[in-house]
């Protein structure tokens, strides 16, 4: 393989793909009046700010950029709220809101496979983010999106990278744009992992409802509730996206209709810029409406009961990827998407 990457380049660019292990929290040991770390939080938005207290109401003390990485130390529910979502939490430096906030508590890296089982299967980011890059017609790596914590894409290949370890080619479900990240950084999900949830009643019998004045979601098998959340849903229509879809999510009784594993929202372009409005690897998303409305995970954001999307309905990682599994149409694995007439989605103001 030729590249007009230097040996010394070339180990720029691994350290900056492996960034999300190398990048600790700010402070090796937290001051002497506080416990253990309780976890890891990614800093998902372009700035949060440290607070002195937890409210936004007290004196801001310092700042941090996307993508750091802090030691949590405490949970507080603060009384200064905000009511939607009054979680704070505790760090060396004073007190951050939750909202944007992404917990990686679990990252780790993974044993890369030898070979695929199949022409592609879908795999899961398990650090806390790691740098893609594309390899252009001379043979030059050039870095693209950064992939996050919990999102997920496919795998479409395997090749040894210039810094000799295994690196996975992943395709883009909307784009079919092919790039690259290090093996290490990616979980494989099993077939089994894909399975249907099996109901108690009828599939006819099972039902979603979603409440925009309570930001929350209930999942109901007849009058028996499954599943109860607070969700996102679209932001109050002050403009229109590029596409002229209004930001609002609208209401109604609809059907999921097609169901994507992954899916890229967002404008869709080619860009290394972090804050572009580019969602790659979006989880678990389940399209009910024929203006590209649906339920998915979220990555960017961490302040559900209130409105913050384009007019999908954000939700938890874990709680989407259930309800992935629980809905109708039942997902088939290996396909890009799977299509029918689903389970009956109805939205009340």
């Amino acid at each position: 393989m030729t590249s007009d990457l230097s040996r010394r380049n070339f180990i720029k660019l691994s350290l900056l793909a492996t960034a999300s292990l190398a990048a600790r929290p700010r402070h090796e040991s937290p001051p002497d009046d506080t416990q253990n770390p309780i976890g890891t939080g990614r800093v998902a938005s372009s700035l949060i700010y440290i607070y002195e207290a937890p409210s936004f109401g007290s004196k801001r003390t310092g700042k941090f950029s996307r993508d750091s990485l802090l030691r949590l130390y405490e949970e507080i529910h603060s009384s200064d709220g905000p009511s939607y979502n009054p979680l704070w939490y505790r760090i060396e430096e004073g007190f951050v809101h939750s909202g944007h906030i992404q917990r990686v508590d679990g990252y780790h890296v993974n044993e890369p496979l030898e070979y695929l089982q199949a022409n592609k299967i879908l795999g899961q980011v398990t650090v806390p983010f790691t740098q893609s890059y594309r390899i252009n017609r001379n043979d030059i790596w050039k870095p693209l999106y950064r992939l996050y914590y919990e999102s997920v894409h496919w795998i479409s290949g395997i090749k040894i990278g210039p810094d000799q370890h295994p690196w996975y080619r992943l395709t883009d479900e909307r784009l079919l744009a092919h790039y690259y990240i290090p093996a290490l950084h990616m979980r494989p999900i099993l077939t089994s992992e894909l399975s249907a949830l099996p109901g108690v009643t009828h599939p006819e019998d099972k039902r979603i409802l979603i409440s925009i004045q309570e930001q929350s979601l209930t999942a109901f098998e007849k009058e028996i509730v499954v599943l109860k959340t607070l969700i996102s849903s679209g932001l109050l229509e002050k403009e229109k996206t590029r596409h002229d879809i209004p930001t609002e999510t609208p209401l109604g009784s609809f059907r999921i209709r097609t169901k994507f594993p992954v899916r890229h929202m967002g404008n869709g372009d080619l860009t290394n810029n972090p804050d572009a409005y580019e969602l790659p690897g979006v989880p678990w998303t389940m399209f009910f409406h024929e203006s590209g409305y649906a339920l998915h995970g979220t990555y960017w954001h961490n302040n559900f009961g209130t409105r913050m999307s384009h007019g999908c309905i954000n939700m938890r990682n874990e709680e989407a990827y259930w309800l992935f599994r629980w809905t109708e149409p039942v997902y088939e694995p290996g396909k890009w998407y799977t299509y029918g007439s689903g389970t009956l989605v109805q939205i009340i103001e």
